[in-house]
């Protein structure tokens, strides 16, 4: 089954004509794209970080996930909303990337991983966690979120 027919109609969508044929309005979504993404990378980080046992280690992974997941779920949803205009607009362009595959699928494996295992985890106590595993879950959590971001660049600088 090709995705060439869905991605092929979303060029024709009225989104897409309309943020292709003003000048302004695809850079000020890319501007809130970019700061939603610093947003997300940043509550990312400083849990994995946390449960590879470095930077706020004085916090307990639970307190911190609590404390940065309201900006990880509003950042994230900022980027479905400011990425589908990026995404219709350029959909062809996606399409023939390779680049764009290797993003869809990171982030594909990097959201079930976020929301099952690594939820699962910082839900715990810290006496409970070990030392062995939460260190491969925050560092596969940041390599997974680190290739959708430079899968993302990537789209523009080589597609």
């Amino acid at each position: 089954m090709s995705l060439l027919p869905l991605f092929q109609w979303m060029t024709t969508t009225s989104l897409a004509q309309y943020f292709s044929a003003t000048t302004w309005s695809m850079p000020i979504v890319q501007i809130i794209h970019l700061v939603a993404v610093a947003l997300f990378s940043g509550a990312v980080i400083v849990v994995d970080l946390r449960l590879m046992g470095r930077g706020l280690t004085g916090t307990p992974i639970r307190q911190l996930a609590k404390a940065t997941e309201p900006y990880l779920i509003l950042a994230f949803v900022v980027l479905l909303i400011t990425g589908t205009p990026q995404m219709l607009s350029l959909a062809m362009k996606q399409y023939y990337s390779p680049f764009f595959w290797w993003k869809a699928e990171a982030m594909l494996v990097a959201l079930i991983l976020t929301v099952t295992v690594r939820r699962k985890m910082c839900n715990m106590d810290d006496s409970q966690l070990g030392s062995f595993w939460p260190k491969v879950v925050g560092l596969t959590s940041l390599g997974l979120w680190s290739g959708v971001i430079i899968g993302a660049r990537l789209i523009g600088l080589l597609s």
